[in-house]
Order: C-alpha cells, then structure tokens, then sequence
C-alpha cells in the first residue's frame, strides 16, 4: 500500500490511521463495484465526497490549492498500481 498525501504533513503515528482509512474507502469502493455501480461513477463519488470534506475541514482556497498538484501527481504516477514482483 503506498502513502497517500495530505494538506499538512503528517507525524508517523497518522499514517497508520490514514492507511486504515484508505483501507475502509477501498472496501466501500469494491463493495459498490459488487453490487453494480460502474467503477468510473463510484470513483467520481469518491471525489466528490472527498472534495466536500477537505473544504468543510481546510477552506475552499486551502483545498485548491492542494489539489493543483494533481496534474503532476498523476502524470507522475502516485496514483498508479503497479503489480508487485513475486518473491
């Protein structure tokens, strides 16, 4: 699992916690994709969802400012899974 960014640098005892709640997020996700809701809808809900929760926590101008580094990331490949090697 990788570690996902946030607003604020986070001390280590926060990442296990965020790692939880990508677990939780994930499951809900899949569970959804289960039931047949197409995985591009439940991925724009996801969003959504997030979106609404970084502005009620961190302000509008905080949250567009985080997520004006998406371009980057993306192109980068944080969010891209790759398979992992066999031992």
């Amino acid at each position: 699992m990788t570690d996902f960014e946030t607003l604020d640098p986070a001390p280590d005892s926060d990442q296990e916690a965020k790692r939880a709640a990508l677990s939780y997020v994930s499951e809900a996700f899949a569970e959804g994709c289960l039931d047949g809701i197409d995985g591009d809808c439940m991925a724009q809900a996801a969003l959504f969802a997030a979106f609404q929760e970084l502005v009620q926590t961190y302000g509008e101008e905080a949250t567009a400012r985080y997520a004006e580094g998406f371009p980057e990331r993306i192109r980068g490949g944080t969010y891209t899974v790759r398979p992992q090697a066999r031992h």
